[in-house]
């Protein structure tokens, strides 16, 4: 009695998830590098670069306390609520494309969340320490359970990644707010222009999102299914 008896052996339906996530991720990443490299090249209406319109909008919005840093790398900006900063890359940080300033204003629009205490971002930071646990066993406790034929540290394992799924299904309010108020930002301070750009390039951001949670929750079923039917 292997691993095969429960069902975890050449499987066409997982090959399918695999196709799926990498179709996906192709797509939302090409999707999101043709807008952004379309609005990189017109200018926003505000005198000023992205690190000094999100200053604006964090001011505005009950942050004023958060700080600016720059990082390495291309569109690997965020905001981390350990130390309170934005970090944006160069270009964002000291470009004034469109695109630069709606990348920092949707990061900006991060910390004002934090300062408005809103409830999806309280529950995506509660969520940090227990997803860092589990992507890091989840895995290991899976395959234990398949090698040991036991369908309890299967179902462990299963659980644990659950709590990813959980983290990736809020997250998605968390980016889709913090995108509304950069345009809407944008929209009472700045022109026609600067609003259409912004909806653009963090739509095409957002997707990256919905397509990894929706992979991810097809997964989770998959394992789910896979399982039960080995009961």
């Amino acid at each position: 009695m292997g691993y095969y008896t429960y069902g975890y052996g050449i499987d066409f339906a997982y090959y399918g998830i695999v196709l799926l996530s990498l179709i996906l991720g192709l797509l939302t990443q090409s999707y999101i590098k043709n807008r952004y490299e379309r609005w990189s090249k017109v200018d926003a209406s505000f005198d000023g670069t992205g690190a000094d319109v999100a200053r604006q909008m964090l001011n505005e919005g009950g942050a004023s306390s958060v700080g600016i840093a720059s990082v390495a790398g291309h569109l690997t900006d965020y905001y981390d609520p350990r130390d309170n900063n934005l970090h944006l890359s160069d270009e964002n940080m000291h470009g004034g494309s469109v695109a630069s300033v709606a990348v920092a204003c949707h990061e900006a629009g991060h910390a004002v969340q934090r300062a408005k205490n809103y409830a999806p971002m309280r529950a995506r930071t509660a969520l940090v320490p227990v997803v860092n646990f589990s992507q890091n066993v989840w895995m290991l406790v899976f395959l234990a359970g398949v090698f040991l034929n036991a369908v309890g540290l299967v179902r462990i394992a299963i659980v644990l990644f659950a709590f990813s799924v959980i983290f990736q299904l809020v997250t998605l309010p968390v980016e889709i707010n913090a995108s509304h108020r950069a345009v809407k930002f944008l929209e009472t301070h700045g022109q026609g222009i600067d609003r259409q750009g912004a909806q653009e390039v963090l739509t095409a951001a957002a997707l990256t999102y919905v397509a990894a949670a929706l992979v991810s929750v097809v997964q989770l079923l998959y394992l789910i299914g896979r399982t039960d039917r080995r009961d």
